[in-house]
């Protein structure tokens, strides 16, 4: 009886595995939206897939792998941004240079404006917005309630706005 368990234990790690390397791209390109780098994504993208093979026989259902692995990716983003706030900032100059159509400056703006939210902010806009996700899938791929979901999502923007603002009037007022 104790063969049949060790067998089946060892299908279900061969399933994760293969879970985890088919969902790198994708968990790379989330943590990259959330994150704004690269370098970072990628840490966190090792991080979250260390994080669930640890944890791999907790996931009940490999049909709500997706959703259990993003949960998972999103808390190692979280803690990042986290340990990003307790870090000193240290400011850069863009040297990039305008694709003639003035989408550069929009994208670096609004890059700055997203770095001022805080984590959870960050992380439900990211979400919505790169991963394009309706409320309820957010709140299930976060671990949030569908209503703190919605609250975080509006308070974001309203502070996206308010900076985004902020930086528009001080630029005209350096011209």
């Amino acid at each position: 009886m104790l063969d049949v368990a060790v067998d089946t234990r060892d299908r279900t790690d061969d399933t994760v595995r293969t879970l985890l390397i088919s969902r790198a791209e994708e968990a790379h390109r989330l943590a990259n939206w959330i994150l704004h780098d690269p370098a970072a994504a990628e840490d966190a993208v090792q991080e979250a897939a260390l994080m669930a093979w640890d944890r791999r026989h907790s996931l009940r259902n490999l049909e709500t792998f997706n959703a259990w692995f993003n949960k998972i990716l999103v808390n190692a983003c979280r803690q990042e941004l986290r340990r990003r706030a307790r870090r000193p900032v240290l400011s850069e100059t863009d040297l990039t240079v305008d694709d003639g159509q003035g989408r550069l400056p929009v994208r670096d703006e609004l890059a700055r404006a997203i770095a001022i939210l805080s984590p959870d902010e960050q992380i439900v806009v990211a979400l919505r917005f790169g991963r394009d996700l309706t409320v309820p899938q957010i709140a299930a791929e976060a671990g949030m309630a569908e209503g703190t979901v919605k609250s975080r999502l509006h308070y974001a923007l309203e502070h996206l706005r308010g900076a985004l603002d902020a930086e528009r009037r001080a630029e005209e007022t350096i011209r």
